[in-house]
């Protein structure tokens, strides 16, 4: 007994190895999952390592094994996620862990995607020893994979700057800048991560933002820009409608809006226009639009109010918050999220410490939502 926890702690200690590592993908990866992989031999010694680099391109146990070569034989695999089994546009990574002669294979998360799942069934049955051991590592990293094959819907990040009293402007709307040039530079890698950036119209009227990754070498992609705005109030001449050809800009709206003078106006902008009921089933269209133009991540740049409606929805996932070293001290000034009124702190919204560091004077936390929709 005392052996097999001791190579649990072990084999816990390359699972998380592996989630480092797979964390390089971000941004490429996408809408693949993350995935890293280790292999080691009998004595434990790393051999190979490898994560998956960019959608299309070779998963991460085929990296870590031809890293690994012949002296992988007779060792073991670990792998985030499940290897998968099927012929997509590479072959799958249960042939090539059973052809190099793995003896065994430890990995994270189950794959929950069906063309792709039951690796760990077939590679038992090539005779190699299996072993599931999910740890908080591989969890959080498969979480947004899981989350989409689930629910079909994207994984949200809510990401705002605000003072250590929690205030996001100043009573009279100014808000450049809160946060420390480093910490809005690391925003810019962010959204050059994501498929898409969405906004609430009262930022729009108030800020004119531009929602691009800049000042980047080499930004992973160039995502596209979401306005939520009912009445259709977006200015003609803000950066995101005369940027909409080069950079796609979609608003959503309510029906009657769209079918006016200002919806024509706009689509000849080459502004796309999406219409949704009602701003309580936010959900279906962001549902909508994970399925017509892809988007596997969409990160959330608001004020209060929008971000309010998406918490109140069970619609974001992720909360990414710069805190900065100053105080507003005044009560009028507005808040990170408005709208939600519990009687009692335990029915506030629950978050899930992921991580926290410095970056110049600023703080930056990053947490999960404690039962977001899965």
């Amino acid at each position: 007994m005392i052996e097999a926890e001791g190579q649990h702690v072990v084999d816990r200690r390359h699972l998380d190895h592996a989630a480092r590592i797979a964390l390089r993908g971000h941004g490429r990866a996408e809408p693949n999952p993350l995935v890293g992989s280790v292999v080691v031999d009998a004595s434990g010694t790393l051999l190979g390592e490898g994560y998956h680099q960019r959608c299309g391109e070779a998963h991460a146990e085929r990296i870590a094994l031809a890293r690994a070569g012949e002296a992988a034989r007779g060792g073991t695999l670990y792998c985030t996620l499940e290897p998968c089994t099927h012929h997509n546009r590479t072959p799958p990574c249960t042939d090539a862990i059973i052809e190099a002669g793995i003896k065994r294979v430890v990995f994270g998360t189950s794959d929950p995607y069906p063309p792709a799942a039951g690796g760990g069934r077939l590679l038992e049955g090539a005779g190699i020893e299996v072993l599931q051991l999910e740890t908080d590592a591989t969890r959080r990293l498969s979480a947004p994979f899981v989350h989409r094959v689930r629910t079909g819907m994207p994984w949200v990040v809510a990401k705002w700057a605000q003072t250590i009293d929690g205030r996001i402007a100043t009573a009279k709307g100014d808000s450049q800048w809160i946060s420390s040039r480093r910490s809005r530079r690391l925003v810019h890698r962010e959204r050059g991560r994501v498929d898409a950036v969405m906004t609430g119209i009262g930022t729009v009227l108030a800020d004119n933002p531009g929602l691009t990754p800049r000042d980047l070498r080499n930004p992973c992609r160039m995502p596209e820009r979401i306005v939520v705005d009912g009445a259709l109030q977006t200015p003609l001449d803000c950066q995101l409608v005369t940027t909409a050809r080069e950079t796609p800009t979609i608003i959503i709206c309510h029906p009657d809006a769209a079918e006016g003078a200002r919806g024509d106006q706009l689509r000849s902008l080459g502004v796309v226009i999406r219409t949704c009921e009602s701003d309580d089933v936010m959900g279906e269209a962001l549902k909508a639009l994970s399925s017509e133009r892809g988007y596997a991540t969409v990160l959330v740049e608001s004020g209060g109010g929008l971000l309010g409606r998406l918490i109140r929805q069970d619609l974001v996932n992720d909360a990414l918050i710069f805190i900065a070293p100053k105080m507003l001290g005044d009560q009028d000034a507005p808040g990170s999220v408005r709208g939600c009124a519990p009687e009692r702190i335990t029915d506030g919204i629950a978050l899930e410490n992921v991580c926290a560091f410095p970056r110049h004077d600023d703080v930056i936390a990053w947490y999960r939502v404690v039962g977001a929709k899965s």
